[in-house]
């Protein structure tokens, strides 16, 4: 399905601030709706003179009209007229008579979008209309919630036409746990009283430890007096409580925890008071730090492995060199050097948040363990990383590096041995597969033939065990050998999820 971005770009008559602006209205379109007891849908212009749906959201307390998804169709001609009225004269247009819409009665609000006033002798900036469909058919008393809910959305609504919402400095909603109208809202006036508090909201200040009524109360001195005093608190607390401004804090006492977003509301640029929804997020703040805790704990096991086997490659390097078999000297030195690269791996786990690793960075680190290699007598040999692995997960990122280290190490170590040589490592990667090629300017294979040591063998069950991928050794046209990776990057998105 196209974005909202894609549909508005694709009629050509939009700018990236119009994007910005439609996106964040969108953003809050549930809440609309949840407020109207309707559907709300948002409409753009196209070059034909007709509108495109971009967005489109059902309340949640009411039935939809629109049982099919009505993003990217373009406007119906029983709306066409008040769309474009709205569009072009930057005024709200309510229909005339009652609507039918699949044989149900229904009413039809259109709203200008406007993106910036207009000032004196200019126009104000239209960038689309806002359409409420309101159902008929299920008409019935308004109880005093819904006629509350309906007065804050007839604000907004209005707010919209006057480019007063949404507001470009609050900020954007997050998706886990931000309060909706369902969850609880209360009204304030200009000066912060409460007017209006929805069952849910008072059931959520009760279990903070107000046990009185919310209206005619002052919200702020409500939060002063549930806050134990020697507690500090969110300093943006006392301006969101007073519905100065659209900002969110979380509200906390007797281990409950309150979400609060306010949303000012202005008539002709002045502010006439505020919708405040909370909602009890208290479970999902305890998740939110188990996580960060088991994130902690993560990161700290990844830097006491890559500590112990930094130990361990040092117990090797050390037996390495008091060892007098040179046989034996190369074994441990090639141990210490596959110890070492697992270790940069899990170095790099330890310092972020997630399991997925900036493999560039670990191989440009990966490299550095050839550097002994490449400085061993009558060898110079240079190493060239060209095009970008991207992130990959810890569970793939840890045998590629073993893998390339092998491979770069085979390059230098036996391909240009006692010479002045030069080892590329090419990666390009797509959509469907990640392909690394390691390449020497050294002596190069025999034809057909492929090493039978045991960093073959384990190149070989790394890639092909481990990633499911393919590798394939080849000598270069003159001189050197060049080997070939190619993992499926599908199956690496598949396991990541």
């Amino acid at each position: 399905m196209s974005t909202l971005s894609d549909l508005v770009y694709a009629q050509g008559r939009s700018h990236a601030a119009d994007v910005e602006w439609l996106h964040r209205l969108a953003g809050d379109g549930q809440l609309l709706a949840d407020l109207a007891f309707a559907d709300i849908v948002i409409w753009v212009p196209t070059a034909d003179d007709s509108f495109i749906a971009v967005a489109h959201a059902r309340p949640g307390g009411a039935a939809t009209l629109f049982y099919r998804d009505i993003v990217g169709d373009l406007v119906r001609p029983q709306w066409r007229t008040q769309v474009k009225d709205a569009f072009t004269q930057a005024r709200v247009v309510d229909s005339a008579s009652p609507d039918w819409f699949e044989e149900t009665p229904t009413r039809v609000r259109a709203v200008p979008i406007v993106r910036e006033r207009g000032t004196e002798g200019s126009a104000p900036t239209v960038i689309g209309v806002l359409t409420r469909h309101t159902n008929l058919g299920e008409a019935r008393t308004p109880s005093r919630q819904q006629i509350t809910f309906n007065d804050c959305a007839d604000d907004l609504f209005g707010m919209v036409a006057s480019a007063d919402f949404p507001d470009l400095t609050a900020p954007t909603s997050p998706r886990r746990g931000a309060p909706r109208a369902s969850d609880g809202l209360i009204r304030l006036d200009v000066d912060g009283i409460t007017t209006f508090a929805s069952p849910n909201a008072l059931s959520a200040f009760n279990r903070l430890g107000f046990d009185d009524e919310l209206e005619g109360e002052a919200l702020i001195e409500v939060a002063t007096a549930i806050l134990p005093a020697s507690r500090q608190f969110d300093e943006s607390l006392p301006i969101v409580m007073a519905g100065r401004a659209p900002w969110r804090a979380d509200l906390e006492a007797r281990g409950v925890t309150v979400s609060l977003r306010t949303i000012p509301l202005r008539e002709n640029g002045n502010r006439i008071g505020a919708i405040v929804l909370c909602r009890d997020v208290s479970e999902i703040r305890h998740q939110e730090q188990e996580l960060i805790t088991k994130d902690a704990t993560i990161r700290e096991i990844h830097h006491r492995v890559k500590n112990n086997l930094q130990t361990v490659a040092s117990l090797l390097r050390i037996q390495a060199r008091r060892t007098h078999s040179d046989e034996a000297r190369d074994a441990l030195t090639q141990a210490m050097r596959r110890v070492s690269a697992i270790a940069v791996v899990h170095d790099t786990l330890s310092e972020g948040l997630t399991q997925s690793v900036d493999f560039d960075d670990v191989f440009d680190r990966v490299l550095k363990l050839v550097a002994e290699v490449a400085a061993a007598p009558n060898t110079r040999a240079r190493t060239l990383k060209t095009g970008a692995f991207g992130t990959l997960p810890s569970e793939y990122a840890t045998p590629l590096a073993l893998a390339l280290t092998e491979l770069v190490t085979n390059a230098v170590e036996h391909g240009l041995a006692d010479k002045e040589g030069e080892v590329e490592i090419v990666a390009e990667r797509d959509e469907e597969r990640l392909e690394v090629r390691v390449r020497d300017t050294g002596v190069g294979l025999p034809e057909g033939q492929v090493g039978r040591g045991l960093g073959t063998q384990i190149v070989r069950t790394l890639i092909q065990g481990e990633l499911s991928g393919t590798i394939d050794w080849h000598t270069l046209v003159g001189s050197g050998t060049e080997v070939t990776i190619e993992i499926p990057m599908r199956y690496i998105e598949r396991s990541r999820g």
